[in-house]
């Protein structure tokens, strides 16, 4: 099995030449993120890729999702591995051209079976802010679990929203896989 190729996505680290897809990535990424910054220059995002490509803290890890065409459509990120109890975090992130087209349910099955088959982990834990509606619906869709809502735990567009805590576990994975498997 090829973890890093799927049928609408290749996915492989991040390169210097990634700018173009970050500076593709407007507002609603970064409030997605955290907060919407003041504009980067161009320098300080270059700083920021080279700073990530060698950047690695155990298992977390930053790929980039190209199309068939090889153009970069988004990216995948995982965070908060903790080996020791099995659990991870990913954050992920489309460049609006290529919303709706499947990247972001393939990109995070994928990164999801490599965790569970390969590195040991055994539940995957993504939150979700509240205003962000195509992200709930793609997690409840992938067959999460809404396992806590955390109330106004984020400002922006001059209102408090709330965190959504998603979690799937890999005997949920399998269960959904093989049933996913099955109506094909």
């Amino acid at each position: 099995m090829n973890y890093w190729l799927g049928s609408k996505v290749k996915l492989r680290p991040l390169e210097a030449n990634d700018l173009t897809l970050f500076e593709m990535l407007d507002d609603e990424f970064d409030k997605n993120i955290e907060a919407i910054r003041f504009p980067r220059m161009k320098d300080n995002l270059k700083s920021w890729i080279e700073k990530e490509m060698q950047s690695r803290f155990g298992d977390a890890f930053r790929w980039i999702a190209e199309d068939q065409d090889g153009n970069a459509v988004g990216t995948i990120e995982t965070f908060a591995c903790d080996r020791r109890n099995g659990t991870f975090k990913y954050g992920i992130a489309i460049a609006r051209p290529y919303w709706g087209q499947g990247y972001a349910k393939e990109m995070i099955r994928m990164v999801i079976q490599y965790y569970f088959f390969e590195l040991g982990y055994q539940k995957v834990t993504p939150h979700v802010f509240s205003f962000n509606e195509r992200s709930i619906q793609l997690h409840q869709n992938l067959g999460f679990t809404l396992e806590g809502r955390l109330r106004k735990m984020i400002y922006t567009d001059g209102k408090h929203y709330d965190e959504i805590h998603f979690g799937l576990t890999k005997d949920e994975f399998n269960q959904l896989e093989t049933k996913d498997q099955s109506s094909k």
